[in-house]
């Protein structure tokens, strides 16, 4: 809590700062407005150098002004340049005109990055919501105003901008908590196999299988959640009870599942764990406007993409799918709901299939009918395939460098893609200063304007990164947190999966068990059987060696009853046989068989 409010405090005394700064600026602009006054008109009137100073005449001139003089609602980018800058041919862009899609454009370090601040805070000031990817962090100054200085004044007095300090209502994302903002997740389910394939890079045959086991996953009720999930179902669908269930549609080889599951591994380690999960942000938030009706801008921090191209450069791809199939058909209307900045598009390119690249060129094409405007920020136009760059209505282009054979074929090319002007163009746009670009858009009959050489505008937020103090303050303090902040691990396919399985084991384990003790039973019946057979084997040689005795007796009887006489009648013969040595071994040996088998059971 302490921190939090030393946080708090720091904010404050750092926007007091700020506000004295402009009051001292303000203070500063109008003794120099009373200076004006005083001087002689012809000192204090702005210079139009309509001719004779720069590559265009004043005819050329006029139709520039004439193409930009637009009656709706428009974004102010700068002044045109004829040697000097013009103050009397302004720069615009319709604001109706910001969904037929834009380009921005330049080697590094030419302003690309101011340009689309200039772009967001007048958007923002529209009503119209915006969203941008921050990949440098110093984007994220469009919520802080800006603070005047000698350099920025005279800069902006000179291209005619009325400049004022403005922070723009903004809020911060990040992917799956990477970074300071509210975590933006998404389901493997909703990112989709085509998407996947390109994040993992994947051949056909591979995306093919991978679209063939979201298939599965889909049919048989697995939702798919985070990656653990999708891993799970492709194990599944190489165990033999899997490899049952997806015979019907074709199988999934050993081989091809094995390169899905290291790349799966090699993706989760770039973060994308991190990313996939849920709840899943619903991307209806980036079309909102706050109390005063500005639009808000919602910034994507993105820490250190260049070790995760693909994560990133897809994810805005899924963003602008996910917004295409939400919102509906709204034709053309007087100005965008949501302006998409893509920046780095290069890294969406890199790579792509032919269906990736005919997946974005139709979300391109079609989502200008849902009021969605996307403008694609790269270093050159060729970075573009040219389906999509065909899509583009607005241009920017900064500075192009040709100080290699590639170098001056991108330039060789941009020049081919502009329409016919009175520029030279191959040597306009490698002397361009930093700030400056070349500028065609689209008019509001469909018609695009003459190129046109453009001062332009400065910023009015900040043009520093915002303090990262008091991004943290406005990130815990977003209602969006207590809805998005802390991930959710509900039941999905790898807990469904995972008690199918302990089920089928527990299955077999109660079959092998069954099986045992049948064999168990089978084996004790045997016995008995031996058992019993041998008893009656020893039953018999009993019955029978009585049998022999009686006969003995009988007949040992007869010999006696014919030679004498008995001595008394109740003399007992048994007992006299079995008294006699014949009979005790006769006995002696069926006792023994008797005992002897009783031992051994």
């Amino acid at each position: 809590m302490t921190d939090a409010a030393d946080q708090v405090e720091a904010a404050k005394k750092a926007l007091a700062e700020a506000q004295a700064a402009l009051a001292a600026a303000e203070l500063a602009s109008e003794e120099a407005a009373r200076a004006a006054e005083q001087a002689p008109a012809d000192v204090s009137e702005p210079v139009s150098m309509s001719s004779g100073d720069g590559p265009l005449t004043a005819e050329e001139v006029a139709r520039i002004r004439d193409g930009y003089a637009f009656e709706g609602e428009v974004l102010e980018m700068g002044a045109l340049v004829n040697g000097d800058a013009l103050v009397d041919v302004p720069i615009r862009i319709p604001v109706a005109m910001l969904n037929r899609h834009g380009l921005v454009a330049g080697a590094t370090g030419t302003g690309k990055t101011k340009t689309l601040q200039v772009l967001a805070e007048q958007l923002s000031a529209a009503g119209v919501p915006v969203f941008a990817a921050d990949i440098k962090g110093d984007l994220s100054g469009i919520a802080t105003a800006g603070t005047p200085s000698e350099k920025l004044l005279e800069r902006t007095t000179s291209i005619g901008q009325d400049w004022q300090a403005v922070a723009s209502p903004t809020e911060y994302f990040t992917l799956g908590g990477m970074g300071t903002g509210v975590p933006i997740r998404a389901t493997v389910s909703s990112f989709g196999p085509l998407l996947l394939s390109k994040v993992l890079g994947l051949n056909d045959t591979q995306e093919s299988s991978l679209g063939l086991i979201f298939h599965y996953a889909d049919t048989a009720g697995l939702p798919l959640v985070d990656l653990s999930d999708l891993r799970a179902v492709v194990q599944w669908l190489l165990s033999d009870e899997g490899k049952a269930e997806l015979k019907n549609l074709g199988g999934l080889s050993s081989a091809t599942a094995g390169v899905i599951l290291r790349e799966l591994v090699a993706f989760a380690n770039q973060g994308a764990d991190d990313f996939f999960g849920e709840p899943e942000i619903d991307t209806s938030l980036f079309l909102r406007t706050n109390s005063s009706g500005a639009g808000i801008v919602s910034l994507l921090e993105i820490p250190g993409v260049s070790d995760k191209p693909a994560l990133f450069s897809t994810f805005l791809m899924w963003l602008l799918a996910d917004l295409f199939n939400d919102l509906p058909e709204v034709g053309d209307i007087d100005k965008p709901k949501l302006v998409f900045f893509f920046d780095e598009a290069h890294l969406l390119f890199n790579d792509a299939s032919k269906d990736f690249i005919a997946s974005i060129t139709q979300t391109v094409r079609l989502i200008r009918s849902k009021g969605v405007g996307v403008v694609f920020v790269t270093q050159t136009p060729k970075d573009v395939p040219s389906d999509v760059l065909a899509q583009i209505g607005s241009r920017f282009q900064h500075q192009l460098r040709a100080h290699t054979p590639d170098s001056a074929k991108a330039l060789k090319t941009t020049v081919s893609t502009y329409p016919t002007s009175s520029y030279d163009l191959a040597e306009v746009l490698t002397t361009l200063a930093t700030g400056e670009a070349i500028i065609t858009v689209m008019n509001e009959k469909g018609a695009p304007t003459p190129v046109a050489w453009t001062r332009l505008r400065a910023p009015q937020g900040s043009m520093s990164p915002t303090d990262a103090a008091v991004m943290e303050v406005a990130v815990a303090a977003s209602p969006l947190m207590a809805t998005y902040g802390t991930a959710v691990d509900r039941e999905s396919a790898r807990e469904i999966l995972a008690a199918k399985m302990n089920a089928a084991a527990e299955a077999d384990a109660a079959a092998e068990s069954a099986k045992d003790a049948e064999d168990a039973a089978q084996q004790a019946e045997k016995v008995a059987q031996a058992r019993a057979k041998e008893q009656a084997k020893v039953q018999a040689d009993y019955e029978r060696a009585l049998k022999d005795l009686n006969k003995t007796t009988t007949s040992s009887s007869s010999r006696r009853t014919t030679s004498r006489t008995p001595a008394r009648k109740d003399t007992n013969v048994l007992g006299d046989v079995l008294g006699s040595r014949t009979g005790q071994t006769v006995v002696r040996e069926v006792l023994r068989g008797i005992f002897s088998t009783l031992k051994r059971r």
